[in-house]
């Protein structure tokens, strides 16, 4: 999940924080906006899907990092 915002999005973050909490939940916040919680919905993030909830954060005007 991680590898994936910033392999596809680095040139547009400044700081990335990840922080697990107890029995394997976490949260991912940015800019303090919960886009997504384990704790909370009480299951793993599909594949892709906290990626995806980065996008509609970040709109359709920014293009991904060109991949080489």
């Amino acid at each position: 999940m991680a590898d994936d915002i910033l392999s596809n999005y680095q040139h547009i973050i400044k700081e990335f924080t990840f922080i697990t909490g107890t029995k394997g939940a976490f949260e991912f916040k940015v800019n303090d906006e919960l886009l997504y919680s384990k704790k909370q919905l009480g299951r793993h993030a599909e594949p892709g899907e906290v990626l995806e909830l980065f996008k509609e954060l970040i709109g359709p005007n920014v293009e991904p990092y060109p991949q080489k």
